[in-house]
């Protein structure tokens, strides 16, 4: 495999993808990876891979478990971004990682989908929000090439509904799971209304 394609290893590492893949649906376990792959590879295109605040084994915490919230554990009274967050936290915490970090990728998960907050919160929040906005198609910072390198391996989905999907059913459980103005809140009145 490419070394720009290896995942992390280690107890963290394997905990938090067996987990993800225990849990979430495979296109949202893969795009979970996707999305850390890109984050690894906007993190050297920009010169970000020697900054002290890097942490590559917390920006794959981060990555692959920002939409826990959308999987089999996630009780549906929070939003999901919170409630991935929340569970992210706690296998952080049973692997003896200090509450400091604990709280950087619980933050980077909270707040993955907060477009113009991410970015100025640190950067393994800025890079793991821009790593799932590259596998959404919002963030074009990487040339083709090295898209389709990481497409190559862990293909999307045609049919990128399936991330809609997820969040309307996760939304659709309570109200505190789709509050006012939330991203989930704008994707189920979306379904409701038929569009």
């Amino acid at each position: 495999m490419n070394d720009k394609l290896a995942l992390p290893t280690g107890s963290l590492a394997d905990a938090s993808l067996a987990l993800v893949q225990k849990s979430e649906s495979t296109p949202i376990a893969d795009h979970s990876i996707r999305s850390f792959l890109f984050a690894r590879l906007l993190a050297e295109q920009e010169n970000c891979l020697n900054d002290a605040a890097y942490d590559e084994n917390l920006l794959f915490a981060a990555c692959v478990m920002h939409d826990l919230g959308l999987g089999t554990l996630a009780a549906g009274q929070a939003r999901f971004e919170v409630e991935g967050a929340d569970l992210a936290a706690s296998v952080l915490t049973e692997h003896g990682i200090a509450a400091t970090d604990v709280d950087r990728v619980w933050e980077a998960i909270a707040l993955h989908s907060s477009l113009g907050i991410a970015d100025r919160r640190g950067l393994l929040t800025y890079l793991t929000h821009k790593g799932v906005f590259t596998d959404a198609g919002v963030v074009p910072d990487l040339d083709a090439a090295t898209l389709q390198l990481v497409y190559a391996t862990y293909p999307r989905p045609a049919d990128l509904r399936f991330m809609q999907d997820a969040i309307v059913e996760h939304a659709a459980r309570s109200q505190a799971a789709a509050p006012p103005y939330s991203i989930a809140a704008w994707y189920l009145r979306e379904r409701q209304a038929g569009t």
